[in-house]
């Protein structure tokens, strides 16, 4: 019997999402000027407010309060009737040392000997459903948000306002477990009143006037974001669509309070939408604001690593790597390999791992050289997914008011890599 399956993703504009940028926007620029600081940043945003709090170690000094300002600024919160500007918001400020408890336990003589940031178990989850082996629900998620932020910028839609969600739904063959068609498309988008009553207490004038923008909405929606989307589609995904999806835009009927002035936003609350969708595992631990250090983060990349690796090489369809820590302790505490029965290989799982285990180095410290994560390259993961994305080297200006200024090239998300694919067929015989 089929069965359907869900993800959801949410745009720049969220209010958590904008919580989560903010963070790593700071993170990266801590991380730029000094590289080894130690930064686990939070933020909280609310109606013409941000709160931002947390611990750091580091030689650098920043502008926080400007760097929160700029970010804003980039999502698009630039006008005082979103209820929450760039230009006009409070941004307090709380960070203060790191302790000097958790740092004893980190730091070390030796940089390979660097333990753990904290305990806990983080996940790693990679399928062939899509060319960049993640859930396909998850994967159109966010396209469809990533297109409908183009259409606002560009202005192609103009009355669009930068907070919006999607949600996908995907029928699955029960047998074979993989996707049959698309079912069920939500769009949820904030929005400009472009449409006013001539008396705004007049409430059957204000029905109308609501019930017109929602339609404008509901058939931009249909015909200007959908046909972008689907254009970039494999033709195999493409194929999954037909008329029988079902399109559900704005159904409250109305969505113009929104960001963080209709609902306080912070960082590490969309941990979900930051990793699989809802497919494999989630340990709990969110990544934005913190540096590698922290094993929630770093050693969630490098779990990704593994197992879209393993997938791409042939060693299974479907995997999920479980890493998990002491505090204070540079070796991980178990190694899991879970492949949901579709391996390829004549091994078990437990035997499948213990070969995984000793190809990858999963120490902090290695993690941090062999994914490179000593460097400002987490801004550009806060928003449509840690994961699933396209690796690539860009050039990224920094500039502090007593650090002065700095021009680096970065690597971004180095754990997508297909770098092990080739040392992986050999380990497997494959």
């Amino acid at each position: 019997m089929n069965y359907l399956f869900t993800s959801e993703s949410v745009s720049e504009g969220h209010p958590d999402k904008v919580a989560d940028q903010i963070s790593d926007a700071i993170l990266d620029q801590f991380m730029a000027f000094d590289p080894q600081s130690k930064v686990a940043c939070e933020t909280l945003v609310t109606t013409g407010q941000v709160v931002i709090a947390g611990e750091v170690k580091s030689k650098a000094y920043i502008d926080v309060q400007q760097v929160a300002r700029d970010t804003i600024s980039k999502i698009g919160y630039t006008r005082g009737d979103y209820g929450f500007d760039a230009n006009s918001c409070g941004v307090m400020t709380n960070l203060h040392e790191q302790s000097g408890d958790i740092n004893r336990g980190v730091e070390r003589e030796s940089d390979e000997e660097q333990g753990a940031g904290d305990q806990g178990m983080m996940f790693g989850y990679a399928c062939n459903e899509t060319p960049n082996y993640m859930p396909l629900t998850l994967d159109l998620a966010h396209l469809l948000l990533r297109e409908l932020a183009e259409l606002r910028k560009g202005r192609t839609l103009p009355y669009l306002r930068p907070d919006a969600k999607s949600q996908v739904t995907v029928e699955y063959d029960g047998d074979t477990h993989r996707p049959v068609r698309v079912s069920t498309i939500v769009i949820s988008t904030q929005h400009d009143e472009f449409v006013k009553p001539e008396r705004s207490s007049d409430k059957a004038a204000q029905a109308e006037a609501d019930a017109q923008m929602h339609a404008r909405i509901e058939s931009d929606i249909k015909t200007v974001l959908l046909p972008r989307v689907v254009a970039k589609l494999p033709a195999d995904v493409q194929a999954l669509f037909d008329d029988k999806l079902t399109v559900l835009v704005n159904p409250t009927g109305k969505f113009v309070i929104g960001g963080p002035a209709g609902d306080t936003g912070l960082t590490g609350r969309k941990i979900i939408v930051d990793t699989y969708g809802g497919r494999g595992a989630h340990g709990g631990g969110a990544f934005s604001g913190k540096d590698p250090s922290k094993v929630d983060r770093s050693a969630a990349y490098a779990a990704r690593h593994i197992a879209k690796n393993a997938v791409a090489a042939g060693i299974a369809d479907k995997m999920l790597v479980q890493i998990a820590y002491a505090i204070g302790k540079a070796e991980p505490v178990s190694f899991f390999v879970d492949t949901f029965g579709t391996s390829h290989v004549d091994k078990s799982d437990a035997e499948i791992a213990s070969i995984l285990e000793k190809l990858f180095d999963m120490r902090p410290w290695a993690i941090e050289k062999r994914l490179k994560l000593r460097n400002p390259i987490y801004e550009e993961t806060a928003a449509y997914g840690h994961v699933g994305r396209e690796p690539k080297v860009i050039s990224k200006h920094f500039k502090s008011p007593y650090e002065g200024e700095k021009v680096m090239q970065v690597e971004l998300f180095t754990w997508e890599k297909l770098d092990y694919v080739d040392i992986l067929k050999d380990a497997f015989a494959l």
